[in-house]
């Protein structure tokens, strides 16, 4: 179990009060952030309520105190900026042309340098996130051009890195993807011809019956009403570089992205680590939930049968989310529980998406060893993680990664199993089904797609 990840965003545009749908679409999306949610509508003036929490622990399942057919709507972890209200989305600022409200899913890697330049020309911040840096500039240029398209192509030369927002500016929305298409963005049809949506994944669309049109390309944007929606290409790049770490683990298995179902990519990739990572063993157990997919995979190609082993308290949320590695700790034991009649004498073979810093992991082994397996092997379906992520993860330095210098046997001795066996980035990129050019593997080859100091840009010779 890895990481954490940059949030979700949801926009919609409607003829009917868009509050209940805004809310459903975030608890859709509620995977994606646990630390705080915010919806922005408009009616007559931007109104915003945000706050830390869970999406209904926020609204306490009750969002009708924000009226307006236009709105959009913001889950978050932080990775820029630290975890506090002020840093909660979307955030709002003022331009000559009313306010203009703003949610982000990403990391702008040259925020840090706008903002110091910003201050030295007497900028004042409110918060520490990248989102503000964005928003300024954008009601800033807005208020020069008048014209919101070319304020926002403005904005795309002056930010580098991974971006898909939402903005609302009186009864219009944006949806604006990064040129390479690091974070995923979708764009569906509200039922009854009642407006449209735009979304991290296509389950914020399902959850309110909308119907699925397309993805958000990179370098796009997207205006929508709640009549018709218009697309522009604003920026492009010569290869696009989606975050492979959304197939891995990030999207939910029932989105849709790249054209297929995460859940069918995820299973392929479990084939292929049983292809490429054979064991002789009695059970094929997953850890849930992300693990599933990858371990139904392997159990068809190995021959192995498939048990549930672990089960997860439901009530608790996702291990990586907690912001401190003390809290993830503890919170294993709270999160999962073993079946002993399903371990108990068994090699197991146990699957899992990934592994990063190796803590969790270290218990679950120790967790099966206990209930009485007499082999655990790990079969990981992705390739190892070496390099940081500057692109929307929160993982920064390289000392935390447990694969850095360590062969898979000195792994599996690190983290008590028998043996660890990685998918290849080969099988990787044929699972997902999308050229290797054209994905972000920076975590996994130390080689990044934007611009980096001190790193190595992709098709880049060598570090100067």
């Amino acid at each position: 179990m890895p990481l954490s990840e940059a949030c979700g965003v949801v926009g919609i545009a409607s003829n009917k009060q868009v509050a209940y749908q805004l809310y459903f679409a975030l608890r859709s999306l509620q995977h994606r952030g646990q630390e705080s949610a915010g919806i922005a509508t408009f009616d007559d003036r931007i109104k915003c309520v945000k706050g830390m929490g869970l999406v209904h622990e926020v609204f306490q399942d009750n969002p009708t105190d924000l009226p307006g057919t236009y709105g959009i709507a913001h889950v978050r972890y932080s990775t820029t900026g630290s975890s506090k209200l002020e840093n909660a989305q979307p955030v709002v600022a003022s331009s000559q042309e009313g306010d203009i409200a703003l949610a982000h899913n990403g990391d702008i890697v040259n925020a840090d340098a706008i903002r110091k330049e910003l201050k030295k020309q007497g900028w004042a911040f409110i918060t520490t996130t990248d989102t503000e840096v964005m928003i300024r500039l954008l009601a800033d240029e807005f208020s020069n051009d008048r014209d919101l398209g070319r304020s926002v192509r403005n904005l795309m030369r002056k930010i580098v890195g991974s971006y898909s927002m939402v903005v609302l500016l009186k009864n219009r929305i944006l949806a604006i993807r990064d040129p390479q298409g690091i974070k995923p963005l979708c764009l569906g049809k509200l039922p009854d011809d009642a407006g449209f949506i735009v979304a991290s994944e296509t389950v914020a669309l399902d959850v309110v019956n909308a119907t699925f049109i397309r993805d958000i390309e990179p370098g796009e944007m997207v205006e929508i009403n709640n009549k018709e929606f218009h697309a522009y290409r604003i920026a492009s790049a010569k290869h696009t570089a989606h975050c492979m770490f959304e197939w891995v683990y990030f999207a939910r298995p029932d989105s849709i992205l790249g054209g297929k179902y995460v859940y069918d990519v995820r299973r392929c990739f479990g084939m292929k680590i049983a292809t490429e990572n054979p064991v002789k063993a009695d059970v094929v157990i997953p850890v849930p939930d992300s693990g599933r997919g990858h371990a139904q995979g392997f159990s068809e190609v190995s021959g192995l049968k498939y048990e549930e082993g672990l089960i997860k308290n439901r009530y608790i949320g996702r291990t990586f989310i907690l912001p401190s590695k003390e809290s993830r700790e503890l919170n294993v034991q709270l999160k999962l529980n073993v079946i002993r009649s399903r371990i108990d004498g068994k090699k197991v073979v146990l699957v899992d998406d990934s592994i990063v810093r190796g803590t969790t992991m270290r218990k679950i082994v120790d967790l099966l060893r206990k209930a009485g397996a007499t082999e655990v092997h790990l079969r990981i379906g992705s390739p190892p993680i070496v390099a940081p992520c500057y692109l929307g993860i929160d993982m920064k330095t390289r000392d935390q990664f447990i694969a850095v210098n360590r062969t898979p046997e000195q792994i599996a001795t690190e983290l008590g199993a028998d043996s660890v066996g990685y998918l290849s980035i080969d099988g990787l990129v044929e699972c997902i089904g999308i050229p290797r050019n054209d994905l972000c593997l920076g975590c996994l080859t130390g080689e990044y797609p934007v611009d980096i100091p001190g790193e190595k840009a992709r098709f880049q010779a060598k570090l100067f």
